[in-house]
This record gives structure tokens, sequence and C-alpha cells, in this order.
């Protein structure tokens, strides 16, 4: 059974932030619920306290509601919810002039008015911070807390007739809304940015792939382009002496089949140093990809001495672990170490961040290194070893006389 801590690991670091951003504002729509409907309940038992109640709840739902579609658009799920903004908007404008309307003209007592001026603050702070979630702009987020703090003035103003309680209240909302208001922006902010951190990851992990297949291109076309235009020059001139009857054309098929036996061997020679990578110059790449990335890795050990087979096909394990790393999980630490230890060479990578199931052994990256090693009667190993931490072990024997080769200490 999947428990809360196995489905919190299982999110990216977008989709943990997204999540904490939901839960805190979904947070406040249920503490205005505590803050207001409660103080309500206890001081206004009449008619007009359960209106009252009735009407906080709903200005609640629709705040939950307001903060589900404003972080959907955040994301790029949805359009602006442009009319539910609107209706927040007139649901806490209604909210305010009626607590203002039951603190002025509904049963008297210190009670009603300390419940009637919950209902009128937190209406109008979570209201205001709620709607900014769901606004684009600065100016727009200034604007909508100054009128709004100056729309719930002129409504104290109309309520009581008393320029002073209007003038106390202004300012104390002005600042209550900004904060919240602030809060809100930030969040959004933070939540766009996380997610182009892992977009731009996942991007530079594809042009790395693309990169090194452009390379391979560019290799096999300088090799096959130019045996293959002698080929076609020579075909083409022995096709001109046969049909002359003269016996050179023998000579310049033989010279053909010469040249299509070198571009063979030639092409043998690109593809296989296109598969035998070697150890040492993937360390050093896996490092600088990762830290350019942000990620503190860490290479221990040597790949000198190794043999070349053994070289190519742990060579391949760090490339598609780190790989892994960049593309899968939130690292913020890769460990990479190399060892020789009775007679075997022991490849260990590990990184912190692990999230979800991609990281698994059963993938179809990690089967085909499992391939690889095969050919040589190597072994992977690859899951999590502890908290949020994944490990990928590769162990490959060692052959001839790279056996007596010291160990490396990790």
């Amino acid at each position: 059974m999947r428990g809360p801590g196995t489905w919190w690991r299982g999110k990216s670091t977008p989709a943990k932030v997204e999540t904490y951003t939901r839960g805190s504002f979904h947070f406040f729509a249920v503490s205005e619920v505590v803050g207001a409907v409660m103080p309500v309940a206890a001081e206004i038992r009449s008619g007009l306290g359960a209106w009252l109640m009735l009407l906080m709840a709903a200005h609640a739902a629709i705040c939950a509601l307001t903060v589900s579609r404003s972080v959907d658009w955040v994301c790029g799920r949805r359009e602006q919810p442009v009319r539910l903004l609107w209706t927040l908007g007139a649901a806490t404008a209604v909210v305010v002039a009626t607590a203002s309307a039951v603190a002025e003209y509904g049963p008297k007592g210190d009670g009603v008015d300390s419940a009637a001026g919950s209902v009128f603050g937190v209406a109008a702070v979570f209201g205001v911070g709620i709607m900014a979630l769901g606004v684009r702009g600065r100016r727009r987020v200034y604007g909508l807390v100054a009128g709004s703090a100056a729309g719930a003035g002129l409504i104290v103003l109309a309520m009581t007739g008393s320029p002073l309680a209007a003038l106390v209240v202004t300012p104390i909302l002005l600042l209550g809304c900004g904060f919240l208001a602030f809060t809100a922006v930030f969040s959004v902010w933070l939540l766009r940015a996380v997610y182009e951190l892992h977009e731009a990851r996942e991007t530079r992990a594809r042009l790395a792939v693309a990169e090194e297949r452009l390379r391979f291109g560019r290799d096999l076309h300088d090799v096959m382009g130019r045996n293959l235009a002698v080929i076609a020059l020579k075909s083409e001139l022995a096709v001109q002496l046969a049909r002359r009857g003269r016996p050179e054309a023998v000579e310049q098929m033989i010279e053909v089949q010469r040249i299509a036996q070198e571009s063979q061997r030639e092409v043998r020679d690109v593809v296989r140093g296109y598969r035998e990578a070697e150890l040492g110059v993937e360390l050093a790449g896996a490092q600088g990809v990762l830290t350019a990335a942000g990620i503190d890795c860490e290479v221990t050990g040597e790949a000198a001495g190794l043999p070349a087979e053994v070289q190519s096909a742990l060579a391949w394990v760090v490339r598609e672990a780190a790989t892994n790393v960049l593309r899968h999980g939130d690292a913020g630490r890769c460990a990479v170490g190399v060892r020789v230890s009775e007679g075997r060479v022991v490849l260990t990578v590990e990184n912190d961040g692990a999230a979800g199931a991609s990281d698994g052994g059963g993938g179809s990256g990690l089967a085909g290194l499992r391939e690889r090693l095969a050919a040589v009667d190597g072994t992977l190993e690859a899951g999590r070893v502890g908290e949020g931490v994944f490990r990928l072990v590769a162990e490959v024997p060692l052959t001839g006389a790279a056996s007596d080769v010291r160990e490396v200490a990790v």
C-alpha cells in the first residue's frame, strides 16, 4: 500500500511546490470559516447570525474554487478564471457590506461588534489575497489591493457616517490585503520559476542526445559521402570501358570492390568509436553537465588501465545514469565512484531527490544497459536505498592482465 510519505516522495519538485501552494491557500479558506463563522455562531444566535454564517461559508467555498482554478491557470492548464475572480470580488463586497450593516444596525453588544468585525476583516483580506493569485501584472495587483481597501473604507463610511472609522479601517485593510497579495504573487512567481527550471533540465537532456546523434551523423557522412562518390565515378568509368570492350573495366571494378570493403571497415570504426566510449571522458562529462545543472557532483576513482571493453560498458552506464539524474527527480547531490575489487570493476552512482517510478530498474534505458553489461559478463542493480536516495551499481569482471590492477579507493 502507498502511504502519505510515498505519495509525497513520488512527486517531482514542481508538483511538490504546486501542492504546497494549493494547500496553503486552501487553508486560508478553512481559516476563514474558523476565524469568522465560529465567532458569529457564538455571539449572534438569531436568524441574522445564521444568514451571516451562510454568507461566510459560501464566500469560503468560492475562495477554495478560485484557488484551484487560479493555480491551474498559473500552470498553463486552463484559461484565466476572469468570471470567477469577479464573482469572488462581488461576494467579498457583499460579505463586507453585510458585516458592516450587522455591526451598525444589528443587535447591540461588544460580542456582536467583535464577531461582525471578524467577518469584515477576514473576508476582505482573504478575498483580496486569493484574487491576487489569478491576476497578472504587479500594477493590477497594486490596483486590486488599493481599490479593495478604499472600497471597504467607503462602505464603512456609508454605514456608519464616521470619517474617522473609515480612516482607521482603510490603512489596516491596506496592510492586511497587501501582505496576503504579496504572498500570492510570490507563490505564483516561485511556482512558475520551478516549472521553467524543470523544463530547462529536460530540454538540456534532449539537446545532449540530439548533439550526440548529429555528431554520429556527421562522422558517418564524412566517411560514406567521399567513398560513395568515388565508387559512383569508377563504376560509371567501368561501364564505359566495358561497352568498348576494354580490359581496364575489370581493373576499375576491382578498385570499386576495394573501396567498398574499405568503406565497410571505416563505417565499423565509426560505429565502434560511437559505441565504445571512454570511461574517463564520460566521468568528466557527467560531472560537468550535472554541475552546470546545479547538482553537486563528486567523482572518485580512476578509469586508467581498465580494458577497453570494460571502459566502454561502464561509460554507457555513466552516460545513462547522468541523463536519468537530469531528467528525473530533483537531485541536489550525486556521487559517482569507480573501484576495482576482487577482480571486478564496480561503478556506483548515487543521487538524492529520487522521485517516482521513472527511476526504477524497469525502464528501457536500464534494460539496454543490462544488455550491454551482459555482453561482458557484467551485472546492474538499481533501486532506492533510503529516504529519497537512488543508487545504481554496475559490476564488470576484469580480463587478462588487467586483473591485477590495484584497487582504487572510492
